[in-house]
């Protein structure tokens, strides 16, 4: 028996997910399937690209739908703007840490299905996540990074 790990995610990464599961199952999904069923009615499949791709097409759609199925049946949607306790690092926070060099960067602690770091969307699970979790503003954490270990001063935090 195993247990699942709760898919912690914010609404608008939520709504992501969904919009992208209803577009495949009720759009693609149908489209894919009628594309393949032409193609089949063309006579010989085994020398067909277009049947070959299609197969391929839906075989990509129905794994996508199954991941997103299993994501979504394990979430649990968290509003940032809700959190009552400010003063604190909690999932959906935008934490801005200062180096020791004096330089800023900003994170938004968000799901594993969030993750831009482009964006500086962390995940909570990720290394610099776990150690800004539960912290306060003037904290300082040690960060494992992939050339040593960073100290970050916590420098601002906002519910956004």
């Amino acid at each position: 028996m195993t247990t699942e790990i709760k898919n912690y995610i914010t609404p608008v990464g939520y709504k992501r997910l969904t919009d992208e599961f209803d577009y495949l199952r009720s759009v693609k999904r149908p489209e894919v399937v009628n594309a393949l069923a032409d193609a089949a009615a063309e006579g010989d499949r085994s020398e067909n690209a277009e049947y070959i791709y299609r197969k391929r097409q839906l075989r990509e759609i129905d794994r996508r739908l199954r991941f997103l199925s299993k994501r979504l049946d394990h979430i649990a949607v968290v509003e940032p703007r809700a959190q009552g306790r400010r003063d604190r690092v909690f999932f959906g926070a935008t934490v801005t840490v200062e180096d020791g060099k004096g330089k800023e960067q900003t994170y938004r602690i968000v799901g594993v299905d969030e993750v831009d770091a482009d964006k500086g969307d962390i995940s909570w699970q990720s290394p610099i996540g776990r150690a800004l979790l539960g912290k306060e503003l003037d904290d300082t954490v040690t960060v494992r990074w992939h050339a040593g270990r960073r100290e970050l001063t916590i420098v601002e935090i906002v519910y956004r």
